[in-house]
């Protein structure tokens, strides 16, 4: 729920139902990769990475639809929340992009991309919405995710 305070601009509830949309959009083009492509295996062999992958992509998915109160602060202007809007639906559409890109060929630069636009989703939803947890774990899954996505994609 979208609450308007006058004195910070906008504050969301306990539930963050756009970040959940959001999260909704990002995976579907990924649940239609893996249902076709079962045979894939990750070729990242670095634990600590695939570890740090696993856990800034949980964390942040969980932190993009719920507000837990801690290092949150929400949005500074109510122009910050247009940002966001605008900023997140820009960033989805390239995401749709490549990965209309990567169905029809399958590229490194492609790949990479679709690492790096999740990445940037993450980390600007936690910067813009003053959600500071989301802000570092989203940079954790970037480090994570965006190395083990090159060594998924290194031939």
């Amino acid at each position: 729920m979208l609450v308007i305070k006058e004195e910070v601009g906008v504050e969301l509830d306990w539930i963050n139902i756009i970040g959940l949309i959001i999260l909704v959009l990002m995976l579907l083009p990924n649940m239609i990769y893996a249902s076709r492509s079962k045979e894939m295996v990750n070729q990242c062999h670095n634990k600590g990475m695939n570890f740090m992958e696993q856990i800034g992509r949980y964390g942040s998915m969980f932190l993009m639809c719920f507000n837990i109160g801690i290092l949150e602060f929400g949005f500074r202007t109510k122009e910050d929340y247009t940002l966001w809007i605008i900023s997140s639906s820009v960033l989805l559409l390239l995401y749709f992009i490549f990965w209309g890109l990567y169905f029809e060929r399958a590229k490194k630069s492609y790949a990479i991309a679709l690492a790096v636009i999740p990445s940037i989703i993450f980390i600007f939803n936690g910067y813009i919405r003053q959600h500071y947890l989301l802000l570092i774990i989203g940079v954790i899954f970037s480090i994570g995710h965006i190395y083990v996505t090159y060594q998924n994609n290194r031939n």
